[in-house]
């Protein structure tokens, strides 16, 4: 998700390079590699460029070009609730993990409010070792990176223990707990200095093939069960927005590898390509689909023959359409998505 305060906007256009059945079939147009595999797909949505090398994630290309403005580098404005993440990946701005009870402490120094305690003092000698001068490359990064980690989750959890308490009740799930997380970080944005936040939150285990309808994995559930997950924890945070009074500050989208397919293969539903994806926030202009409704036909006009039916709006024009309100200019969009000259809409006006 993105949190911003107002700035002016600007918009751009450009042509259309969206696939069509026949292109599909006779195999005359470039694909997105491995189509079909989560964990590639996984990747490039969250990279947004396919078809060539890259090691950024457009969130992250995101906050290297908006993170000028925020007044306090000590923590990141990419917030990860979910772990690593190739989204959050940028060149100048490094995304930085926590967890659903706040900042990772190293074990044997959990603060450092009470010098005097055992806690203060190992806090303490940790950060005068890790600040010490080193004769190699490597351990110079390892102390700078381990240093860094020590002040800034120290900071974080002294922030977010003193901030005040949200008086939204949150689903205990999975989700629930990481939204709650992002939600009290929103709350304390003020404090740590920053007008800009990207979050990334993460519910696994869809790929549920016959388990559908009855999953055997208690973990998850079935596909209802995660829905139902999803569903009142993005309505616990969105109501904690309205609480917070930033609810046209905050949009929250959903992002994933693909949809499912349209019949069985004889073990339940496959992996698809196109699917539906939800926005939610104040700035969204809600209650109406966006982009082409397909034809959930099998064999139909939108159907590539397998049950798998070809997405009309790409990542990149619902990316570019997050980037444009969070503030990415229109001549700044090709760095965030260097493939948005191809399609038609860099701004799909969900927002």
């Amino acid at each position: 998700m993105f949190r911003r305060t107002q700035d002016p906007l600007r918009r751009e256009r450009s042509f259309d390079y969206s696939t069509t059945k026949a292109q599909y079939t006779a195999k005359s147009v470039p694909l997105p590699p491995q189509l079909f595999s989560h964990s590639d797909q996984q990747v490039q949505w969250q990279h947004s460029v396919p078809d060539k090398p890259t090691s950024t994630g457009w969130g992250g290309r995101i906050a290297d070009l908006l993170n000028t403005f925020n007044s306090n580098d000590q923590i990141s404005m990419s917030i990860s609730i979910a772990g690593k993440n190739t989204f959050q990946v940028g060149n100048r701005v490094s995304q930085y993990a926590i967890g659903t009870g706040g900042a990772t402490k190293l074990a044997g120094s959990t603060t450092s409010l009470n010098p005097t305690s055992l806690d203060g003092i190992r806090f303490r000698a940790q950060k005068d070792i890790f600040a010490q001068s080193q004769s190699g490359l490597f351990e110079t990064a390892f102390a700078s990176a381990s240093g860094d980690a020590i002040v800034s989750s120290d900071l974080l959890n002294t922030i977010l223990t003193d901030s005040t308490s949200l008086k939204t009740v949150f689903p205990s799930t999975s989700v629930g707990n990481q939204l709650k997380m992002a939600a009290r970080m929103i709350a304390a944005s003020p404090t740590l200095g920053l007008k800009r936040q990207i979050f990334f939150v993460q519910l696994g285990g869809w790929d549920l093939h016959a388990g559908q309808l009855t999953s055997t994995d208690a973990a998850t559930g079935a596909h209802a069960d995660l829905l139902a997950q999803v569903s009142q924890a993005v309505n616990a945070f969105y109501n904690a927005t309205v609480e917070l009074g930033v609810s046209n500050q905050v949009t929250t989208f959903s992002a994933s590898d693909f949809g499912r397919t349209l019949r069985s293969n004889g073990d339940g539903s496959d992996h698809g390509w196109g699917s539906h994806h939800f926005i939610v926030g104040g700035a969204v202009k809600g209650g109406n689909l966006y982009g082409k409704m397909p034809t959930l036909t099998v064999n139909g006009p939108d159907d590539t023959g397998l049950g798998r039916w070809i997405p009309t709006t790409s990542v990149d024009e619902y990316a570019a359409t997050l980037a444009t309100w969070f503030g990415v200019s229109s001549t700044d969009l090709a760095t965030v998505l260097p493939n948005i000259g191809r399609f038609a809409k860099p701004n799909l006006g969900f927002l």
